[in-house]
């Protein structure tokens, strides 16, 4: 089985991925211009949170009330052309989290928990960039991957902490604790226009000495080599 990287923060994913896109990337184009294409990425991310000491030093806190409200809102948030909150909770008249509590609840070992966020014959500029959520339960935790068909770099950690809170939503409807929150991005990117930004941001993180520093590899089910030193979200241990 192949490795996969392991942070103990989402502040330290997110400056790996933003390195990754800088070191990998190759120029492609997009519908808002061109951009740098890197190659896919999987990664498992262990503590994710607001007060995450890299997101408060060098992300961007005006951002953070849409993007939630983009996972907890059924309504359409602009500039935002969908709503993750509306396809994970109405999604053609299902709510899927419910749905997918409902299959582990009957099927604990189940695989089936699995859900889509498109749906065929959709206007292209309407797709998602989170395609699809996995659920799965192990060890009497809750388990989740989130799968992205294409994902911003620099606004990445703006997606992951909500996703826990979908992923605790689900983990409280089944009365367990949160496991381990596995992300897969088929395409990492970062927008020219936005390059000078990301390389402001890694010259801030290498010179303050908050950066990557926790990954290492790891199959599913067992730790990373550092796995003894990875943080918990509050007083639980997710891995």
């Amino acid at each position: 089985m192949p490795d996969y990287l392991r942070f103990a923060s989402c502040g330290e994913t997110w400056i790996w991925l933003m390195r990754h896109v800088r070191r990998h990337g190759l120029p492609a184009e997009d519908d808002r211009g061109p951009i740098f294409e890197a190659p896919p990425a999987l990664f498992e991310i262990t503590g994710l949170g607001w007060d995450d000491p890299i997101l408060r030093s060098y992300g961007d806190a005006r951002k953070i009330p849409p993007y939630s409200r983009k996972f907890s809102e059924r309504t359409v948030i602009p500039p935002f052309k969908y709503s993750y909150g509306g396809r994970l909770r109405q999604f053609l008249g299902v709510d899927q989290l419910r749905w997918a509590a409902g299959v582990l609840r009957a099927k604990p070992y189940t695989k089936s928990a699995w859900i889509s966020l498109t749906a065929p014959g959709e206007p292209p500029d309407a797709v998602p960039c989170l395609t699809s959520l996995a659920f799965r339960l192990r060890e009497g935790r809750l388990a989740m991957t989130a799968a992205f068909r294409s994902q911003n770099a620099l606004t990445s950690y703006l997606n992951y902490v909500p996703l826990r809170s979908i992923q605790g939503e689900v983990a409280e409807d089944l009365g367990v604790d949160c496991g381990a929150m596995r992300v897969f991005v088929d395409v990492p990117h970062i927008y020219a226009v936005d390059a000078a930004a990301v390389e402001e941001i890694l010259r801030l993180s290498e010179r303050d000495g908050l950066g990557e520093g926790g990954s290492a590899p790891g199959h599913a089910g067992r730790p990373g080599r550092d796995g003894g030193r990875l943080c918990p979200d509050g007083a639980r241990r997710a891995g």
